[in-house]
């Protein structure tokens, strides 16, 4: 955020404390995808999404995990050591860390200690703006905190707008029990199904309309928000930083053959995404198993791109898409202007070999115009084509069609318009059943 950026509410971002970020590499690791240095990064990313400032970063080999620290005793003296030195507030350890771990580091090195997925969860606890992702993180966090009971992370301050479970300075410490969290799940819950009978609505609404839906998909900071703006002449926040954006955003599209879309923009996907931070949301992915054309966005300039489609693509087959056979999918390899011109010719090689890939770039619009045209062929690829005559007084008729058909050649004489128009098999019974039995 810059000096003139607020929350929201009209009140100034507050940092959030000095932090010192290490990405263990435990010799047992078997994905070898990503290296140590690239996953640092990314971790030092997330810390400066809640603006903590990072004053020290380092990867920590860990050769045996210890069950009381993950980290071995010599490791925990040098962070407590640099806390010491460089007065941080907060350790935030690059790994999954049970309650017993978290809290015997926090002893050891002398300041507030979070793992990976409480660092993910305050993120998307300070990026949702809609009461379904406010109850969506809610019940993430407490699924999160149920385990642990511990008080409410004082470093983070309420102010900044953030989910800061629940708590912060200036405020009673709320001590939860795991009757009272459970309670609140349950209420949630609830809620939450509202939600999603109400999307279950509005699904069945646009299936009259009818409109077809696009959805975007990716890892974090792919350009999905960037790509989304291009093609719907929006204004969604959109910036070079983890999880920009978290709460969904819809928009009707008009594709070049006049053709109508939903374009829908989700939250990003993120490596080691908490199991129930998927199911958390499974309520707004549920747009995405609905959509009739998937947009997987992709940083194909990003040294771990191909370890980052392999992270969307497991959440996809989460919640039921398999992207190797479900013709849906299209990877759209967004950020080419970033590659070097050789590097640009291949990607483009490759996307012309295969249909199911286009190369672009969302922020200065090269290669959008090979994405529309595969969204057409795709949305027009079941049409039929039928001549049909209008009487010229019949302007209902006229109107659905250009509306919801591609009007190919028309012809008027003294009392009729004589169209060709392309149209789906469904619309086409539909206009029958609508004018012609009428």
């Amino acid at each position: 955020m810059n000096g003139n950026e607020t929350n929201g509410d009209g009140r100034e971002p507050h940092g959030t404390g000095r932090a010192i970020v290490v990405h263990p590499v435990l010799r047992t690791a078997v994905d070898g995808a990503r290296s140590p240095e690239s996953c640092l990064d990314e971790a030092v990313g997330l810390a400066a999404a809640i603006e903590l400032e990072v004053v020290h970063a380092e990867c920590v080999r860990v050769n045996r995990p210890q069950p009381s620290t993950l980290l071995g005793s010599g490791t925990v003296e040098h962070l407590a050591q640099l806390v010491e030195e460089s007065e941080a507030t907060l350790l935030v350890v690059d790994h999954a860390l049970s309650p017993v771990q978290q809290r015997n580091l926090e002893k050891g090195v002398k300041a507030k200690v979070i793992d990976r997925t409480g660092l993910i969860l305050e993120i998307f606890g300070a990026r949702a703006r809609t009461r379904e992702g406010q109850l969506q993180v809610e019940l993430a966090a407490l699924t999160y905190q149920r385990s642990r009971l511990v008080r409410s992370w004082t470093h983070l301050e309420r102010q900044r707008g953030g989910f800061g479970f629940l708590g912060g300075p200036g405020e009673s410490q709320l001590e939860l029990d795991r009757r009272l969290i459970g309670d609140r799940i349950i209420k949630i819950k609830k809620e939450l199904e509202e939600v999603r009978r109400t999307r279950g609505l509005h699904r069945k609404a646009r299936a009259k309309v009818p409109y077809p839906v696009v959805a975007l998909v990716g890892y974090t900071n792919a350009g999905k928000s960037t790509l989304f703006n291009r093609l719907s002449n929006a204004s969604v926040f959109a910036k070079d930083l983890l999880f920009a954006t978290l709460d969904p955003t819809m928009r009707q599209v008009t594709l070049p053959s006049g053709r109508k879309v939903i374009l829908s923009d989700t939250v990003g996907f993120i490596s080691d995404l908490p199991h129930h931070l998927v199911e958390a949301f499974r309520a707004t992915l549920e747009e995405v198993d609905g959509a009739d054309i998937i947009l997987h966005v992709r940083d194909i300039s990003h040294e771990d791109t191909d370890a980052q489609r392999d992270d969307v693509n497991d959440v996809l087959r989460d919640i039921g898409i398999d992207p190797e056979v479900d013709d849906r999918v299209v990877e759209v390899l967004n950020k080419i202007d970033r590659l070097d011109e050789e590097a640009r010719d291949a990607v483009i090689a490759q996307t012309r070999r295969d249909p199911r890939k286009v190369a672009v770039s969302a922020a200065t619009g090269a290669g959008i115009d090979d994405l529309d045209a595969l969204l057409d062929g795709r949305m027009n690829a079941g049409r039929q084509v039928v001549d049909l005559a209008i009487d010229l007084g019949n302007g209902a008729a006229l109107a659905w069609l250009y509306d919801r058909g591609e009007v190919l050649d028309r012809r008027d004489d003294e009392h009729q318009a004589h169209l060709h128009v392309a149209l789906d098999p469904a619309d086409i019974a539909r206009f029958e059943k609508r004018f012609l039995q009428a």
